[in-house]
């Protein structure tokens, strides 16, 4: 049985929406986060940073700069740049890419879903992040970037948003990714405790995005036990259908591959792996047994061989598995993907034009392509409660901050 609740969120004004709401900070590079903050006085990227003009800075994830965050939120409200609802409402959202049109609800989500694993997760989280954030929830008080949850929308939820989005978005606009976005708000009474009904009904609900929120969530809420409040007990949530999201790879960048030679690193994955070059100027793998790289401005195709395959475990036989198993690790001897400095990562969302250059920039590097994982493997991992590698999936969509703001 899902518990969510509906809230009053702050949100934008109507005609500063498009301008507040931004991407999470950091999914922008250094010097376009400069760019936006400069020429944008109105963007929420001004609360997460607000010291960005000032000589005197405060370390990063500090008490002292969380407090900054919560002062520069509390100046965005005063200047009327936000209101807050009368009502404790729904929302529905809807953003369009040329990738596909997403459409769920945003609701309050329950800290005792996520803690009776009715929520489930499918990647570690790392215990310094979720204090991290639990400091910023004790500063600062509010969400303002929903988790992004899967789950299996009944239709009677789905006819409700089908009914809803006849009518005007409250917010309608576009932004410079390319990607449409749409906000209508449930104030319907009836309507709201129909659908907080029909998710009695779900069974379970998946994180595809977000998991440490949802952690450090759980850990606000048992500090704050004697806090009579029930906000307490939820987070803020985007409710997706598990046929809607977009699923991508997240393609590996491995800075050196030292101290092999080309010659000697192809030798050593024939180990594992059929290999052979390939004709084409950018290649991915086609099926989740198949791995590609690009290496001395070359592209190689990597297929598992099938002795080998067909011992392993459902995990091992994961894409992003192989990866690690037969190539990082007992290779490159790269074992931790969290914390080795020699990796970076590279969403199957961008272009595999940004994977070559990065490599052809680099003459003792190399990309693997890996193939995206599918939500079965996503759901199977989670039921069994078990984990992939750091950095499996880029899921889409990726949801703005401050459109709806969940306040403690």
């Amino acid at each position: 049985m899902a518990k969510i609740i509906p809230f009053k969120a702050v949100r934008p004004i109507r005609n500063k929406a498009c301008l507040i709401a931004s991407r999470p900070y950091y999914t922008y590079k250094k010097s376009l986060l400069k760019a936006k903050l400069r020429g944008n006085p109105y963007t929420f990227l001004h609360v997460i940073n607000p010291e960005f003009s000032k000589g005197d800075k405060t370390t990063a994830n500090s008490v002292e700069r969380f407090e900054k965050v919560n002062e520069k939120y509390n100046e965005f409200q005063s200047s009327g740049f936000f209101k807050k609802e009368t009502s404790s409402c729904l929302y529905v959202y809807r953003q369009t890419t040329k990738q596909g049109i997403y459409t769920g609800i945003i609701a309050g989500a329950s800290v005792d879903d996520y803690a009776n694993n009715m929520i489930k997760k499918h990647e570690n989280t790392l215990k310094k992040r979720e204090e991290v954030f639990k400091k910023y929830l004790d500063i600062c008080q509010f969400h303002a970037e929903p988790v992004l949850l899967a789950y299996k929308e009944p239709k009677s939820v789905n006819r409700i948003i089908n009914k809803i989005i006849l009518n005007r978005p409250e917010y309608e606009f576009f932004t410079t990714d390319e990607k449409g976005h749409e906000l209508w708000v449930l104030e319907n009474k009836k309507d709201i405790q129909f659908i907080v009904n029909e998710f009695k009904k779900v069974p379970e609900s998946y994180i595809a995005d977000g998991h440490h929120r949802a952690a450090s969530s759980l850990l606000y809420s048992l500090d704050n036990k004697n806090n009579e409040s029930k906000l307490k007990d939820y987070f803020l949530a985007y409710f997706i259908d598990i046929n809607n999201l977009n699923i991508f790879e997240f393609n590996r960048f491995i800075k050196t591959i030292q101290p092999f030679s080309n010659k000697e690193l192809l030798l050593a994955l024939k180990e594992s792996f059929l290999v052979s070059p390939t004709t084409r100027k950018h290649q991915k793998p086609t099926s989740n047994k198949e791995l590609t790289i690009y290496l001395n401005k070359k592209w190689y195709l990597l297929k598992i061989k099938d002795a080998i395959y067909n011992k392993l475990d459902f995990k091992k036989q994961l894409n992003s598995e192989l990866v690690s198993e037969f190539i990082l690790k007992p290779i490159l001897n790269i074992a931790d993907l969290r914390t080795d400095e020699r990796v970076d990562f590279i969403s199957g969302f961008s272009s595999i034009k940004k994977l070559t250059k990065k490599v052809n920039e680099n003459p003792e590097s190399m990309g693997i392509c890996l193939y995206p994982h599918d939500f079965n493997e996503i759901k199977e991992i989670a039921d069994n409660a078990m984990t992939m590698p750091p950095k499996s999936t880029w899921i889409e969509p990726k949801l703005r901050s401050a459109l709806t703001i969940y306040e403690y």
